[in-house]
């Protein structure tokens, strides 16, 4: 039976974890720090608008603690700024048959799942591995405590969309495990669908994750809307001169639409549960992703020869954030649309 293996087990990684759990779907939850420690203490606990429960887990700290074998599914679900330092290691790790015999190394034999924001953690798996699967996820979910993960849609946990990477290289093998996965993920509470272009739908969730350092910025992000707005018109014009197909508006809104609401959980109505970004500024992680968001928009941009400067001052301001160890709101509105308006 396939054993889906996480590497990440944050809001994200935790998140499709419990669901595989609870669904009776073999799955390792690979973590690191406080939260794995409290992960093998004591489970994970899974907070939504309906369910407060703790599942026993398999978590450890690496794929090299694991036999790995020809049967398993890789998801890598950490950051995008962090896929980089996972993939050598994962790549190399041997793949072993029932016996115990090493037939090979993940990067060579295993399909690799990437549940990341942004496009760029596809090229970087395909330096290491052959068989790379992209994920476009719409998924509310929270991480802020050890060992905890929220997560607020209903009735189903988010819509995630799969296909392998690039699409032309999809054979029959590839086309069954991703039936396979999507009849399991369906049981585990997703919405799963199987476009022919993945990456499509990733650069329109790329679109959408612009407005993440401004909601993590920010002290009023409904005052802070028109910097989103102005993010959002740079970006399209910089993909369209690109000639990169990107899911329209009508077509992504449709598949949401049909997925899941967001509900408060019970004990946390009222408490602000940002985006991805802001829960990295809360954790105080040292990083986040917005140089593969905001920022990737600056790299097209520049391989164009034509600047980007209102996605290139978020990125900055993202890495200051980090640099000067802000917290969330740290910003004002009003400051932040005057940067934006001398900028562009």
């Amino acid at each position: 039976m396939t054993r889906y293996v996480i590497i990440g087990a944050g809001a994200i990684g935790g998140g499709i974890g419990a669901r595989l759990v609870q669904a009776d779907l073999p799955t390792v939850l690979i973590a690191r720090g406080e939260h794995l420690a409290a992960l093998q203490r004591g489970g994970l606990r899974l907070r939504t608008p309906s369910e407060d429960l703790t599942l026993p887990v398999t978590a450890v700290a690496s794929v090299r603690d694991l036999e790995l074998r020809l049967d398993d599914v890789l998801v890598v679900s950490t950051k995008t700024h962090q896929v980089a330092g996972v993939l050598p290691d994962l790549a190399d790790a041997p793949v072993h048959t029932t016996d115990g015999q090493v037939v090979g190394t993940a990067g060579e034999l295993l399909p690799v799942f990437l549940a990341t924001n942004g496009v760029a953690a596809e090229d970087l798996a395909a330096r290491y591995v052959r068989r790379v699967f992209g994920i476009c996820i719409w998924m509310p979910a929270v991480h802020l405590q050890p060992g905890e993960v929220i997560a607020r849609g209903v009735p189903i946990t988010g819509v995630l969309h799969l296909g392998r990477v690039p699409s032309g290289a999809a054979d029959l093998g590839d086309r069954a495990l991703l039936e396979e996965v999507a009849d399991g993920w369906r049981q585990a509470t997703f919405d799963i669908a199987l476009p022919e272009n993945v990456m499509a739908w990733k650069y329109r969730k790329l679109i959408s994750n612009l407005g993440n350092v401004v909601d993590a910025l920010t002290d009023d992000p409904r005052a802070a809307r028109p910097v989103v707005k102005a993010a959002d018109a740079e970006a399209r014009a910089v993909l369209a001169a690109a000639e990169i197909e990107v899911t329209d508006d009508a077509t992504e809104a449709a598949a949401r639409a049909q997925g899941f609401t967001v509900e408060p959980v019970p004990g946390l109505e009222g408490a602000r549960l940002g985006s991805s970004t802001w829960q990295s500024l809360s954790r105080g992680t040292g990083s986040i992703e917005t140089d593969f968001l905001n920022g990737e928009i600056v790299r097209i941009a520049h391989r164009l020869g034509r600047p980007a400067p209102i996605n290139a001052l978020l990125s900055r301001l993202g890495r200051d954030a980090v640099r000067e160890d802000r917290k969330p709101g740290w910003l004002a509105a009003a400051d932040l649309l005057a940067m934006v308006d001398a900028a562009g």
